[in-house]
């Protein structure tokens, strides 16, 4: 019993934290455990030898484990709404799960061969099964099972591809540690969970593309800002297609085709992503025809292709697209852009037109009427617009200082001039402030604070429930016959 109370260690695989492992027993101990051990044969003692064994060392490596904090194994499904509320546990779970196995279960599994080799390979292999079951491996186990049964969402492929990397990165040693005829029980555990965890992330992934075609039939963001799916699904797919998530997702969607005796090449991963992104083009397509306010039409797909290209050029996905396409979401961006100006700001400084103001040829109260009433014309229509627009939303923030700006050199230099000109015929009048409402500096500045995104604004598009899905906007529980 002094040889089997844990010492502390550390592990380099688990970071600075401090963790448990059992000592190895010197050497001259084994011999003596080994002659006890025959002494026991011989009195027909065997079975309580193994008991008070497994029992000691068993609760050796349970004390081992509770140093790292497990807790999370005992969560069920009904105990989170979502994979991402328990995506850090995940994390953890491999690295716990690399080192019970690597350095806690391979010792076990190399004391009992030593101490129980006389016995013959399957009597200390049942010895070690009967260790690694009450010890806490059916407990890893039981947590992965846990996760492949929570809610579809894509955050989820995800998860099941890193729980997928773990267990693969361990196969060897589970082969060898758990590949005995007695640990049956964990074998078919482990099988059970790596088959749930290929079905669902496979199930997720052929998913996606049809999800996405469901999201055309909601409305985009009344605000004409970059909508949710839209920026989730891009970087989603530059993941998937990422050294990280790649090599694994091809291995589970080659796995899985196997089942089905299909062959899987990688080319057909690289189509349905395309497919994917494909369909958020025609999405986006048929959401600018969505709008009723023309210039709020042309602001969105200023915005998206905006984004597209911004955040794609560069990356896998945008290489995967290709230079053509982003330089024509590009050429749109700047299409979309002249067009949005040109029909609304653009519109404002034939307001302040100067026809029959050259030299006051009409008088000096005539030319005062109409600087009044052009001041007027032009008031109102700014803050009509201003108030219309304020709600609107540039999400990238250069895109936002460049249209701000252009804005600004439409509108500002023609009001500066007028009211240098022709202010004054109006600033001495009582009802200056009708007219005179704004000075340049602030309409600058109105001008510049436009189009800021607020905080929380969406989580994909208004009105959606957020208690039924992920701020991703894409729920893989809903159907063909609904959409969000």
């Amino acid at each position: 019993m002094e040889h089997s109370v844990p010492l502390p260690m550390s592990s380099p695989s688990l970071g600075e934290q401090a963790c448990i492992a059992p000592s190895p027993l010197p050497v001259t101990v084994i011999p003596k455990l080994q002659a006890i051990l025959g002494r026991l044969i011989a009195n027909n003692r065997l079975e309580k030898c193994i008991a008070i064994y497994v029992e000691v060392r068993s609760s050796n490596v349970r004390a081992s484990l509770q140093a790292l904090n497990l807790d999370y194994l005992e969560i069920s499904v009904s105990e989170f709404n979502d994979v991402q509320s328990i995506e850090g546990y995940i994390g953890q779970w491999g690295k716990h799960l690399e080192f019970a196995v690597k350095l806690l279960f391979e010792a076990e599994f190399r004391l009992c061969n030593d101490v129980f080799e006389r016995i013959g390979l399957d009597g200390w292999m049942g010895c070690f099964a009967k260790i690694a079951a009450q010890a806490g491996i059916l407990a890893f186990l039981q947590f992965g099972k846990t996760v492949t049964e929570s809610k579809k969402d894509p955050i989820k492929l995800l998860k099941l591809l890193d729980i997928f990397a773990s267990l693969n990165k361990l196969r060897l040693d589970f082969n060898r540690l758990f590949g005995g005829a007695a640990c049956i029980g964990i074998q078919n555990l482990t099988r059970d969970l790596i088959r749930r965890v290929i079905e669902g992330a496979a199930e997720i992934f052929w998913e996606l593309f049809v999800q996405v075609e469901l999201q055309r039939q909601s409305p985009p963001p009344q605000d004409g800002s970059v909508p949710r799916l839209v920026s989730f699904i891009t970087d989603y797919c530059n993941k998937l297609l990422g050294d990280d998530y790649k090599p694994i997702l091809t291995q589970v969607l080659v796995i899985h085709r196997s089942w089905k005796h299909e062959k899987f090449q990688e080319k057909i991963l690289v189509s349905e992503v395309l497919k994917i992104i494909k369909a958020v083009d025609l999405n986006l397509e048929t959401w600018v025809k969505t709008y009723d306010d023309a210039a709020l039409s042309n602001l969105f797909a200023m915005n998206n292709h905006w984004h597209l290209y911004k955040h794609l050029k560069g990356t896998r996905l945008g290489e995967l697209m290709g230079d053509s396409w982003l330089k024509e979401h590009e050429q749109y961006k700047e299409y979309y852009s002249t067009v949005f100006l040109r029909e609304s700001w653009g519109k404002l400084p034939g307001h302040l037109s100067r026809e029959g103001l050259i030299l006051f040829s009409g008088g000096r109260a005539t030319a005062r009427d109409l600087v009044k009433k052009r001041l007027k014309t032009f008031n109102e229509a700014f803050d009509e617009m201003y108030k219309k627009q304020s709600g609107w939303v540039i999400s990238e923030r250069d895109l936002r200082e460049k249209t701000c700006q252009l804005i600004v050199q439409t509108v500002l230099p023609v009001y500066r001039s007028y009211m240098q000109n022709y202010g004054p015929l109006v600033e001495q009048d009582a009802s200056s402030s009708k007219y005179a409402k704004y000075t340049v500096q602030g309409l600058e500045q109105m001008l510049l604070s436009l189009f800021l995104p607020r905080e929380k604004r969406y989580g994909s598009f208004k009105g959606m429930p957020t208690s039924s899905k992920f701020d991703n906007g894409i729920d893989l529980r809903r159907t063909a016959s609904a959409v969000v």
